[in-house]
C-alpha cells in the first residue's frame, strides 16, 4: 500500500503477484507521464499492472506492460493502451535505481497505482528480487502456519 499519502488516496489497481513472486528490497512513490485519455480512464478504474515492470533506457526510467484501457469517449487521440510511460523520479533517486538494476538479479516492479490526496497519479514502485519455487513454497507455509496458530488461539478462549 502506499506509504506516505494512504489517508486520502484512491487506489486504482494493485498488483497482488508482485508480493508473491518478489521479495521487496525497498519501495518507493513515483509520478508517472499520462496523456489526457489516459488519466481518465484511470479515474473511471480501468488499469491492470499486474504484468508491469520498469526498465532504465538513456538514463530515465519507463514503464513497460502498464495497460490503461482506451478511453470509452475517447476520440481519434485515444492512447495505446499498452505503451511505454516514463517515471518520473529526481536525478539522485535514478542513478541509485540504475546502480541496483545493474547488480543483477533486481527488477523494478509497481505495486499499486493510485491517485494521492491531491489527485495526482503515483505509482508505488519497488525494488525486488524473484522467489524461487522454495522460498514460495516457504512462504505460503508460514503464512498456513499462522493462519493455523489464529484458529487454534480463537478455539481455545
Amino acid at each position: 500500500m502506499p506509504s506516505k499519502s494512504s489517508v486520502d488516496s484512491k487506489m486504482i489497481a494493485v498488483n497482488r503477484k508482485a508480493r508473491r513472486d518478489y521479495t521487496i528490497e525497498d519501495s518507493l512513490e513515483v509520478g508517472i507521464v499520462l496523456t489526457g485519455t489516459e488519466v481518465k480512464s484511470l479515474r473511471a478504474g480501468r488499469a491492470n499492472i499486474g504484468d508491469a515492470y520498469a526498465y532504465e533506457k538513456g538514463g530515465e526510467i519507463y514503464l513497460q506492460n502498464a495497460h490503461i484501457s482506451e478511453y470509452f469517449a475517447g476520440n481519434f487521440q485515444n492512447h495505446e493502451p499498452n505503451r511505454s510511460r516514463k517515471l518520473l523520479l529526481r536525478s539522485r533517486e535514478i542513478s541509485r535505481l540504475i546502480g541496483k538494476l545493474k547488480r543483477g538479479g533486481v527488477t523494478l516492479v509497481p505495486l499499486s497505482l493510485y491517485f494521492n490526496s491531491r489527485g495526482i497519479a503515483k505509482i508505488e514502485l519497488a525494488i525486488a528480487v524473484g522467489k524461487r519455487k522454495f522460498d514460495k513454497r516457504q512462504t505460503e507455509k508460514a503464512r498456513s502456519w499462522q493462519r493455523q496458530k489464529e484458529r487454534l488461539i480463537r478455539k481455545d478462549v
